[in-house]
């Protein structure tokens, strides 16, 4: 890793723990050149999920619009803001788990209201 500081390449790990609920890994560097440390951040790449709508355009999966539909389709009903981002959480999850990178609106509608039957 190259030192923000002098550009050295090499540099030693002293911490090194889960963040964002263990999305991520912070990782504390020490420079061997000038000694001054600095914070790293793992990020586990996901590969792009490309929605295919009706009409046959192309977007990208965006997690927000999932939520702002479950919040729409949830509003004058007892459920939590935290619940509807752990299902939002759970499609994205199989999503990215499955081995196809395009999916259909329909299909994520369904994965959506088998969710919304359970809560």
């Amino acid at each position: 890793m190259k030192c923000p500081y002098c550009g050295y390449m090499e540099s030693k790990v002293i911490d090194s723990r889960p963040a964002e609920e263990g999305s991520t890994i912070r990782r504390r560097r020490e420079c061997m050149a000038c000694r001054k440390r600095f914070t790293t951040y793992e990020i586990m790449e996901r590969l792009p999920l490309v929605v295919v709508k009706r009409d046959g355009s192309r977007q990208s999966f965006d997690r927000v619009k999932v939520i702002n539909g479950l919040v729409r389709a949830c509003e004058k009903r007892p459920v939590s803001l935290q619940q509807l981002e752990d299902v939002a959480d759970e499609i994205e999850n199989e999503l990215q788990g499955a081995l196809e990178r395009e999916i259909s609106t329909a299909e994520i509608g369904e994965m959506v209201m088998a969710r919304l039957k359970d809560l």
